[in-house]
């Protein structure tokens, strides 16, 4: 069922797996809402974000970490386990990019794109909401989003929606405005 999804390397194996659990399992949408909260951790935090990319810790101190983690955000069950998982084999800093596979995985499934969102500071529920229902007049149909958060950016969002990207971030308005006073002059 899963071969006709397009999600690849180790992360998209871990994400199908998961989505294969899930499915099988009835609660794609819980999976889903604890993904969510788990991705939405990690964006708000340096500490959790330096727990999950940097190598100098070990599986010890990133279960220990993680499982307090988990249990005071309320997520247990499958994606709990999953994570555990994850953290045992070494993968933990692939979690981003196995959360954004099993969501690519549910979109499809739901028949909704999926736009990577890339803005200097996270975005709140509201404009979250507004760009949803900006990027669904835009395709005509439901879009889910990516959210990541790139303070080199300093303003403005990328968003890519499969093969089309709109960049509209300061940073590349900036760079377009120099190159061209570079011709200028």
């Amino acid at each position: 069922m899963a071969s006709e999804h397009h999600v690849s390397g180790m992360a998209g194996r871990y994400a199908t797996a998961l989505f294969e659990l899930a499915d099988g399992a009835n609660s794609l949408d819980a999976t889903a809402g604890d993904l969510a909260t788990v991705s939405a951790l990690i964006n708000e935090s340096d500490d959790l974000r330096r727990l999950v990319t940097s190598p100098v810790f070990g599986v010890d101190e990133q279960a220990r970490a993680f499982a307090a983690v988990l249990d005071r955000a309320g997520v247990k069950g499958l994606t709990a386990n999953f994570i555990g998982l994850v953290i045992r084999n070494r993968r933990l800093f692939a979690l981003p990019d196995m959360i954004q596979g099993f969501n690519a995985l549910l979109a499809t499934k739901r028949g909704e794109l999926t736009a990577d969102v890339t803005s200097a500071h996270a975005l709140n529920d509201a404009q979250i909401q507004s760009l949803k229902a900006s990027l669904k007049t835009a395709t005509g149909r439901d879009v889910q989003i990516n959210a990541n958060v790139d303070a080199s950016l300093l303003g403005g969002l990328v968003v890519k929606v499969g093969s089309r990207m709109i960049d509209s971030s300061l940073k590349t308005k900036l760079n377009s405005l120099k190159l061209a006073m570079k011709e200028a002059s």
